[in-house]
């Protein structure tokens, strides 16, 4: 059986409650008339006995009380059926209280649920006796000879981004069946708990788009199975797993399943096929089992990587103790420099090559390191190890970068650490939307900084007065492509030294106010 859930029926099926709800009106207004009659009884009964004293009004009092007892108590009471409504609601909030229950949450065996209502992404869940046949790109799910569930067939490319067909066109599509015959005979591979089914293919490449669309949509459909769950990935990529395994570690006890090129047959008593997507880098706490939030999340990247840093600490230790014994120099002036450098907050440039780069990237350090940072350079490569790069963020106290992929690498800093995002001309709105909200999300103080035209390397290449200067929206209009190649790719920053000295000293304050209350130092994982 399949069960679809869209939109316009949810609202249709909301409606016919509604109508539902207005048909039980009168025999609700005729309880309601009854217990009108009987309060005014009671209280013609104290008016009339008011002279008795306080003996008669408990006497009216413990009245009241038995006969409420009976009312409540009486099976087709009309109060009665109000009180079971009560509690049926108060189950309900207690349920809602954690996560609310999003469609295919909970399905029958034997049965095939597809959620097709949202947006970006569509998840099928199969319960039962659930078999993999890789030949036929398909997950069968087998039924009992005798049952009386008719045999369904559903397609579905489980990545995050529905909505872009063009992309999705090159994602690997899977046929789920359910039917009492005609999935493979045997279990080569028989496993006790559940799969999540998804693609490492699409954008997959673009380190925003590993996290956005992989990533944490991957914790947000796993987290809850505490690591009892198989992946079986489409699209497998060897050095998808070599960068990203400690991460699949911690959401999971099983080798992950290389779906095409793994012919064996695998079963499972449930699969669910695509992953759940919240928003941009965003995980949203009212829809997770235990409130999880982005600050979870980090957390758990945490525990990932903290075994690789501190055998990268080590290693460093190493490395640093042969140059000592290369280069014998005057001990206490090594102390003296090594002090002094503990003392100053961590500023990390994160560099670009090409489009979107900083001209004057070296005044940007002079500058950084006059303002009494400790200044580093990071130019993320396809091939740098992840570990590296979180060490080195995790221990920043800013990180300061142009608009691009690269600033996922946020996600890497402890809350309360500063993020500084230049901001070129023509892409405030994704500036914000995928990097500066989500930024805040995490509690990170967040300091854009939107350049001038003059900082623009356009400004040498269009007339003052060219709306591509002066109203970028207008050309951001005329679509996705025309965006990509005037303001995307065809645009470095020449940054105004005398404007950004102040997001300097507002960084250096906000590290200066929070070093002095004992905070953020102890969260680091590097030493």
């Amino acid at each position: 059986m399949i069960h679809h859930h869209r939109a316009s029926l949810l609202v249709h099926q909301h409606r016919k409650g509604e109508a539902a709800a207005e048909d039980a009106l009168p025999a609700e207004e005729s309880g309601g008339g009854r217990m009108k009659e009987l309060r005014g009884r009671l209280a013609d009964y104290a008016c009339q006995h008011r002279k008795h004293g306080h003996d008669a009004l408990l006497r009216m009092l413990a009245g009241f009380a038995l006969v409420s007892c009976l009312l409540l108590l009486l099976p087709g009471s009309p109060v009665s059926a109000t009180m079971d409504e009560l509690l049926q609601l108060g189950r309900r909030a207690r349920h809602d209280d954690g996560a609310p229950a999003p469609p295919c949450a909970d399905v029958a065996n034997d049965t095939v649920c597809c959620d097709r209502t949202a947006l970006r992404t569509d998840v099928c869940v199969m319960r039962g006796h659930v078999r993999t046949q890789a030949a036929s790109n398909s997950l069968f799910l087998l039924l009992p000879p005798n049952s009386s569930r008719p045999a369904t067939d559903e397609h579905i490319r489980p990545y995050t981004r529905k909505w872009e067909s063009s992309i999705m066109s090159t994602i690997d599509e899977l046929r789920l069946r359910s039917a009492p015959e005609g999935a493979p005979s045997r279990c080569d591979v028989r496993h006790d708990v559940p799969a999540v089914v998804f693609s490492t293919g699409g954008y997959t490449g673009n380190v925003y788009h590993e996290f956005n669309d992989g990533i944490i949509p991957l914790y947000i459909t796993a987290r809850h199975y505490n690591k009892k769950v198989v992946f079986v990935m489409l699209e497998y990529h060897d050095w998808w797993m070599t960068k990203y395994g400690h991460i699949v570690e911690q959401l999971s006890d099983y080798p992950p399943i290389d779906f095409t090129n793994d012919r064996r047959t695998h079963c499972f008593p449930e699969a669910v096929v695509g992953l759940r997507i919240h928003d941009e880098l965003a995980i949203d706490a009212a829809r997770m089992p235990a409130n999880q939030t982005i600050q979870d999340f980090r957390l758990m990247l945490d525990d990932a990587h903290r075994g690789r840093i501190q055998t990268i600490i080590e290693e460093k230790k190493e490395a640093a103790a042969a140059r000592r014994q290369e280069h014998r120099g005057s001990k206490r002036s090594r102390q003296r420099s090594k002090t002094a450098l503990a003392e100053k907050p961590r500023l990390t440039i994160i560099s670009r090559n090409g489009s979107r780069a900083i001209e004057n990237e070296a005044e940007l350090v002079r500058a950084a390191a006059g303002a009494g940072f400790r200044v580093a350079v990071l130019q993320p490569r396809q091939d740098t190890e992840l570990a590296r790069m979180y060490r080195a963020l995790n221990a920043s106290d800013v990180m300061v970068g142009v608009h691009g992929a690269a600033m996922t690498h946020f996600l890497f800093m402890r809350p309360g650490s500063v993020f500084i995002q230049v901001v070129p001309l023509g892409t405030d709105w994704a500036a914000e939307t995928y990097y500066g909200e989500p930024a805040r999300r995490l509690g990170l103080r967040y300091l854009p900084y939107k350049i001038l035209p003059s900082e623009s390397s356009i400004y040498r290449k269009y007339a003052n007065d060219d709306p591509v200067l002066t109203d970028p929206d207008t050309v951001n209009a005329k679509g996705w492509q025309v965006t990509k190649q005037v303001y995307l790719d065809g645009q470095n920053v020449r940054l105004d030294m005398a404007r950004f000295r102040r997001r300097l000293r507002q960084a250096y304050d906000h590290w200066a106010q929070r070093h002095r209350a004992g905070l953020g130092v102890e969260q680091r994982i590097y030493h």
